[in-house]
């Protein structure tokens, strides 16, 4: 199974490539730029210094808002899609249709290594599938598609240029940064009774989508890395549920704001 079939099986069923992209981000494909930012949870405000953005549409789906912005003269698109591998990994497919030709995915991770703090930056490597929308791609029958545990990985040329300009960028500034080995689950709930179990495979951090958001990607034939801000760490009881103080949490808005539109200007400038 490839992207095409994908395509092929809507269009079978009446849809245009048309119709795909705006049941499921909100806009015509001609809209979306060569550079796409993919946000789970965060909008623009959350970067008030990022440029000018305009909002263009919200999709069938409330969750999942457009937004196109200018970086002086860079054109980057702007999609926060909601929390979680189903919704994330359908808005990845449908950029396929668009003139989309690179994605950074930005969001927070909890740590699961005592020597991350919270705010720090993070580039995963790979991701562990520990959702289930992934086996939807993996086979063409759902019987044979059970990929659990497996890795994906985000393009290479694409994270080397990401972890240089996050170095340079983090060192200018005094910030930590850790390069991950990320699990992706598909609950926060019910993940802290297997965290050691997840520890035990190698992982250093931990959140929902990325490991469907790379095989979505590569099915799609767009590069794409991820971008993480260190939102809690289990392992030292600083959890998204305790222990996490306000001047922790101050300062992880602070490096959020203020270096990751940096880091992904400079990533797009130099593609």
């Amino acid at each position: 199974m490839n992207y095409q079939d994908l395509i092929g099986s809507m269009e079978r069923f009446g849809s245009t490539k048309s119709d795909i992209c705006i049941h499921s981000i909100g806009v015509n494909p001609d809209q979306i730029h060569e550079n796409v930012i993919i946000a789970p949870w965060w909008e623009p405000s959350t970067f008030p210094n990022f440029g000018n953005f305009e909002y263009l549409s919200e999709s069938n789906y409330s969750s999942i808002k457009v937004w196109n912005l200018m970086v002086d003269d860079l054109k980057i698109s702007y999609i926060k899609t909601g929390i979680g591998a189903p919704v994330l990994m359908d808005v990845i497919l449908a950029l396929g249709v668009t003139l989309c030709k690179q994605i950074i995915f930005i969001g927070s991770v909890g740590a699961l290594d005592n020597k991350m703090g919270i705010g720090d930056i993070v580039i995963p490597d790979y991701s562990v599938c520990g959702d289930g929308a992934s086996r939807y791609l993996a086979s063409e029958k759902l019987a044979d598609g059970d990929v659990f545990g497996e890795k994906q990985y985000p393009d290479k040329i694409m994270l080397d240029r990401l972890k240089e300009a996050t170095s340079h960028i983090c060192e200018e500034n005094h910030v930590k940064w850790h390069v991950g080995n990320n699990f992706s689950t598909d609950t926060v709930f019910a993940q802290f009774v297997h965290i050691d179990e997840i520890i035990g495979l190698g992982c250093n951090v931990i959140e929902m989508e990325t490991a469907a958001a790379f095989r979505a990607a590569t099915f799609a034939g767009i590069p794409m890395a991820a971008l993480f801000s260190v939102s809690d760490n289990t392992v030292v009881n600083k959890s998204l549920v305790s222990g996490r103080t306000s001047e922790e949490m101050e300062y992880r808005k602070k490096v959020r704001s203020e270096l990751f539109p940096q880091i992904i200007t400079e990533l797009f400038h130099n593609r």
